[in-house]
């Protein structure tokens, strides 16, 4: 079977078009936030209180914000890409408000309709992070952390995105005692914990249908501006 071409600036734009709908969906399920975006959530819960403008969205970019501080530190240089990450934070975080507001309408009450929302909101974000995985163009910089740990340590990087997620779980855990007392679990739930065990394979799967059906190439020669 011949491979079609599929460009990885596309591949970039639809990884943080599904990635935001797929968090949307997540937060309407209520079963506990995506274990990447966990943080930043029970972030956005409290300080929100404070500071009504204090979105999801805005809490995602202000999160992902320290993490590239973090980036640097931990590899001992900086990297454009670094900068870039950071532009897809606050894109990804305007689309995730208009995705919420958009899906806002839908029904939630019945519990199976919650599961719908889940499983819809996990697969959308799985698929989104093999897209990322596929383009040159800087992603999230959850990923980003991820692509450049297995890189400097030469690691399989299925094996520490799950390794991440399921630190990010615990990050989340503490930071809902820490902000709504011993024994909350706002924004971590038992929908966070299935996602940090099946996701770094869900992503392997998705990763591995798309190489399957496409060759992944770039239609403009300006990756050397995002090394």
């Amino acid at each position: 079977m011949k491979k079609k071409t599929f460009y990885t600036e596309l591949s970039y734009v639809l990884g943080i078009i599904i990635m935001a709908f797929g968090a949307a969906f997540t937060e309407k399920a209520d079963f506990g936030m995506s274990m990447v975006v966990a943080p930043a959530y029970i972030l956005h819960l409290k300080v929100s209180q404070i500071l009504p403008w204090f979105t999801f969205g805005v809490a995602e970019y202000a999160f992902q914000g320290v993490l590239v501080l973090i980036t640097v530190i931990v590899m001992k240089k900086f990297k454009m890409s670094y900068l870039f990450s950071f532009v897809t934070a606050v894109l990804y975080g305007t689309l995730l408000d208009t995705a919420m507001g958009i899906i806002s309408p839908l029904p939630e009450t019945a519990v199976y309709i919650r599961v719908l929302w889940f499983v819809i909101g996990t697969v959308c974000c799985s698929v989104a992070v093999s897209l990322f995985f596929h383009t040159y163009l800087s992603p999230e910089v959850y990923e980003l952390i991820v692509k450049e740990l297995s890189s400097k340590f030469n690691l399989n990087i299925n094996k520490v995105k799950t390794a991440y997620d399921c630190f990010s779980t615990f990050l989340g855990v503490v930071m809902s005692f820490i902000f709504f007392g011993f024994g909350v679990f706002e924004g971590v739930k038992l929908g966070t914990v299935i996602c940090a065990f099946i996701n770094g394979f869900l992503i392997g799967r998705f990763s591995k249908l798309l190489e399957h059906f496409f060759v992944f190439k770039n239609r403009f020669d300006i990756e050397k501006y995002f090394i």
